[in-house]
This record gives structure tokens, sequence and C-alpha cells, in this order.
């Protein structure tokens, strides 16, 4: 129900409201996750630490969780996209500990991250 403000303090308040709601919907519109990151970014922001900037897993963290080394040609040639892009959402737990990012990942841009480790390929 919309009251009509009849006191200037009213009037102020009930359009410091409204502005507050309209910047609140437009920064949500502008920081949803349905906006898909590059595979670059992504692979900065979530692969980098483990798998290093080269692919080679040598970071501390990639030799202490034996982070699959993205260079591998046997691997490469071995590897499908299928369980790429499934170790990218479900983790992988075999040779390695490397997290889930289901919660933190679209579908496409999983699917662009199997693009990217794919360009590891020697």
């Amino acid at each position: 129900m919309i009251q009509i403000v009849t006191t200037k303090s009213g009037a102020m308040i009930s359009i410091l409201i409204i502005t507050s709601l309209l910047t609140w919907i437009v920064v949500r519109a502008n920081t949803s996750p349905n906006k898909d990151r590059p595979a670059k970014e992504l692979y900065g922001t979530y692969c980098i630490t483990c798998h290093g900037r080269d692919g080679r897993s040598q970071t501390n963290k990639g030799k202490y969780s034996h982070a699959r080394d993205l260079t591998d040609a046997a691997w490469q040639e071995d590897v499908s996209e299928e369980r790429i892009y499934n170790s990218i959402m479900n983790g992988r737990n075999l040779r390695g500990n490397m997290p889930a990012f289901k919660d933190k990942l679209t579908e496409k841009e999983a699917d662009s991250l199997v693009g990217f480790v794919r360009e590891f390929r020697k």
C-alpha cells in the first residue's frame, strides 16, 4: 500500500528509501553471477595458486597438493574434455586434493576453463 506523505521530512525519507532501493537494484544487476568471466581471469582467480602461471604445478601449494601438471603431453592426450570439466566442477581426490568449483563457476565458465587448460598442450 502506498501512503501519501504530507510532511517535508516524510517526503525526504520516502525519496531516500526509493533512491537507496534503486541503487541497490542497479549495483546487484551489475555484479550478477550471470555475467560470465573470461577463462584467463578465472584461471588467475581459482587455478593459478596450485597449477601456476605456466600450468606446470610447481608452486608450493601445487607441489604439496600434488596438483596435475597441465602441460603433461601424455595426460593432455589421454584426458577428455568431460573429465576436465567434471574435475573443475566436482573436484578431484584421487591423485591430489582439488576442490570443487561448482558453487563459484557457471557451466559456461567451466567450459571456457576446459579450453584454457587445453591451451597448455605442448
